[in-house]
């Protein structure tokens, strides 16, 4: 077993190389902040994201059979939520309950 002095040392050594790592992303980031391109993809980004998400989730979809029908409606529903209230929390738990449920229950195999 280890001494004291051996244990102590790890434990520094382990709790500074964590805060460093954690630490590092907000100073490098810190300058970076007035950046004109940064601005812009931190407001493109998002929807970007969700696009892709989308489009990576629905590729696969055998569109021509009905179990297709409760990815598609929940779409749907996320859209339609998102558009009349604005909330992103709203849309998705809306429409990932519609498709739970219509997934589990109408469209079960």
């Amino acid at each position: 077993m280890p001494d004291a002095r051996y244990a102590i040392s790890a434990i520094v050594v382990t709790a500074a190389v964590t805060w460093a790592l954690r630490a590092l992303p907000f100073a490098a980031l810190a300058p970076m902040r007035s950046s004109r391109t940064i601005q812009t993809l931190s407001t493109r980004m998002p929807a970007g994201v969700m696009i892709i998400l989308v489009v990576y989730c629905l590729r696969d979809l055998p569109i021509s059979q009905p179990r297709a029908l409760a990815p598609l409606v929940a779409l749907t529903v996320t859209i339609g939520l998102h558009l009349w209230r604005r909330n992103a929390l709203l849309s998705i738990l809306g429409g990932t309950a519609i498709h739970v449920a219509l997934a589990s229950t109408v469209f079960a195999h």
